[in-house]
């Protein structure tokens, strides 16, 4: 790319409440230290649903689409390798760190590097203002110096790969900062995306899985991703049901970790009473500031519950998360993740779709 006014792209812009509209601009030439990539899949992540709906304060009227597989276009002087030390040139495939790590605020300055306070510094400001490509339901992504990224070896496909910078490296770090151990039970509240990428990653772990959903085709899914059982909402429609079975299948204690991965903010109390004395609890799913639940604090006191909450992960988990797929692809049925695809044109058919949680994951393919 010899100039910056060469080629022309798309990106998929929220101008509004549940409105996408697509943007045309010039795909920039990568400053020094930068990258340009051509998108070649990008997954609709629950966030990306919950960001379509105006209900990310930090992340309105900006691009759309995070969790995503490029092929390098153009490299900006000084980029030779990959974040790994891996060289890499036009053509090779990658994933980026969707967010940024200023290394300078509190948070970095404390290793919390998954809390960056700038960490949607550049994804939040308006695709007008150039470089324009800050997100994934595009033609092109900007990647930024300092930005983390990896390249993806040849044997891992875009379907496998396309959902590692965000699901699959958030969950590895979740369980790693939560901690499960061979033999314990995890219970996932949500059967979709992350939930399927979390029973794989405790299943190679040796821990028992149950997973709980109101989807059929999730919770097949569910059991080829690891569970030993799975929990049905049309079976148990009642929050103390699913906590009665959940008793029952645990010989009575409850389960030694749960992982809510729904966005609905009644599971978390529900993850309460499934969770077992003394237990864990990791709460990613729910990102709403405003959604409110009633609760009793004094069961969680009684319990001597252990409540996380894990926003993002450390950039080099996406790299943990390319080798557990270049490992474990074939043990799971990765590709089947996204069972349906949209091109760019029709993204909200496709965010649509993956609000109807349908599916694991929907794709768009650019």
């Amino acid at each position: 790319m010899s100039t910056g006014h060469s080629t022309a792209g798309q990106i998929a812009t929220l101008v509004g409440p549940a409105t996408a509209e697509l943007q045309e601009y010039d795909v920039p030439a990568p400053g020094a230290g930068a990258v340009v990539l051509k998108i070649r899949r990008a997954n609709v992540c629950g966030t990306d649903v919950h960001q379509w709906h105006y209900e990310s304060a930090a992340l309105r009227d900006s691009g759309l689409g995070h969790e995503f597989v490029g092929e390098i276009l153009a490299l900006g002087d000084g980029v030779t390798t990959d974040f790994a030390g891996q060289p890499v040139s036009v053509g090779d495939r990658v994933v980026p760190v969707y967010f940024l790590t200023c290394h300078r605020c509190p948070p970095c300055l404390r290793g919390e590097f998954n809390l960056c306070q700038n960490g949607l510094a550049e994804w939040k400001i308006k695709p007008e203002v150039s470089p324009h490509f800050r997100s994934g339901f595009a033609t092109h992504y900007y990647l930024f110096p300092g930005q983390y990224f990896y390249k993806v070896p040849d044997e891992v496909d875009d379907e496998t790969v396309a959902g590692a910078n965000c699901g699959l490296a958030q969950m590895l770090f979740v369980i790693d900062q939560v901690g499960i151990e061979p033999g314990e039970t995890l219970v996932i509240q949500g059967a979709g995306g992350l939930g399927l990428y979390a029973a794989a990653v405790a299943h190679e772990r040796g821990a028992r899985v149950i997973a709980i959903d109101g989807v059929p085709e999730r919770l097949a899914l569910a059991e080829e991703f690891g569970a030993s059982e799975t929990i049905s909402l049309a079976d148990y429609p009642e929050s103390a049901d699913r906590v009665a079975r959940v008793q029952e299948l645990t010989g009575g204690l409850g389960a030694d970790m749960v992982l809510e991965v729904t966005g609905v903010p009644a599971s978390f109390v529900e993850a309460i009473d499934i969770a077992r004395t003394g237990g864990r609890i990791a709460s990613v799913g729910n990102l709403n500031a405003e959604a409110e639940v009633t609760m009793i604090p004094g069961i969680l006191t009684r319990k001597s519950v252990h409540v996380h909450g894990v926003l993002r992960y450390h950039p080099p988990y996406l790299h943990k998360a390319i080798a557990f797929l270049a490992r474990r692809q074939h043990a799971h049925p990765f590709h089947a993740f996204a069972d349906r695809s949209y091109p760019l044109v029709e993204v909200t058919a496709a965010l649509k779709a993956g609000e109807s949680r349908s599916v694991a994951r929907v794709a768009i393919v650019p």
